[in-house]
């Protein structure tokens, strides 16, 4: 069963390569979506794809990289949308 979960991701998590870990991680899952940077020093993910995949990746996510500081992560389930072609960042 496909899902979409948006998740926000607080601590030091801009300027380390984080968006690139988020799309890495995602696109081996198979999901597609987007993470970009928002104004406030979070990172926003918007991901679809299997629950299970979902689930996977809300664990890499709290793991983050040597680099970043994840502090806080707050996701919560979407409405299925029509699927986007890959996992891109957006700017």
């Amino acid at each position: 069963m496909v899902r979409r979960l948006q998740v926000r991701v607080r601590g030091q998590v801009q300027g380390v390569g984080y968006r690139y870990f988020v799309q890495r991680v995602a696109r081996t899952l198979n999901l597609t979506g987007y993470v970009r940077n928002e104004p406030d020093g979070s990172v926003l993910v918007e991901a679809q794809g299997t629950e299970t995949a979902l689930q996977d990746l809300l664990r890499e996510l709290q793991l983050g990289t040597s680099a970043a500081r994840v502090e806080r992560i707050k996701s919560d389930w979407l409405d299925v949308v029509k699927p986007d072609k890959e996992f891109i960042i957006r700017f």
